[in-house]
């Protein structure tokens, strides 16, 4: 099945204190190692929540508008994928460097939406669901991700393993130790 990637890169990271998407873990920046966790999946990666193409992917804006968290940047990549004939969207954030193995299998094996529990903004999305998000988005809906999951009916997934995520300095300084 062809599919897109989508890298959820648009938060501030004012815990962070600077652009974590390109804060380095190793010799790559986060969103690398998130953008090389969906590459073998995926036949296009965009990144979302930019202005500008980063790590030399194309950007994509929130919709229906900005600053609408995680689920803006969801929105955005369901309607670029429905506008390319992409039948649904995989999901992860630019802070997610290291996921367990099979879990993206896991999740594009559910049979329709489905989300990680202990990460939801890592998920599979069918594209169908461009217009109801952004119709939730519009309408002011709640803007959490598992709460929108819970509310379309979308499988909830353990991931079996710890998922690292990246919102601090210490935490990057704890993955590169």
């Amino acid at each position: 099945m062809r599919l897109l990637g989508a890298i959820l890169a648009g938060g501030r990271s004012s815990r962070f204190g600077s652009d974590k998407a390109l804060a380095m873990l190793g010799s790559q920046a986060l969103i690398a190692h998130a953008g090389a966790s969906l590459q073998d999946f995926v036949a296009e990666t965009i990144v979302c929540g930019r202005a500008q193409p980063i790590a030399g992917r194309t950007a994509i804006a929130d919709w229906p508008a900005t600053d609408l968290g995680p689920l803006g940047g969801l929105c955005g990549a369901l309607r670029h994928a429905a506008l390319h004939d992409y039948p649904a969207v995989i999901s992860i954030g630019c802070d997610m460097p290291i996921l367990p193995a099979g879990l993206i299998e896991r999740l594009a094996g559910a049979g329709g939406a489905a989300y990680v529990v202990e990460a939801p903004i890592l998920g599979y999305w069918p594209t169908r669901l461009a217009m109801s998000l952004e119709r939730h988005l519009s309408q002011g809906g709640d803007r959490s991700i598992r709460r929108w999951a819970a509310m379309i009916g979308a499988t909830p997934l353990e991931a079996g393993a710890p998922i690292p995520n990246v919102n601090r300095p210490e935490d990057l300084a704890n993955l590169q130790a």
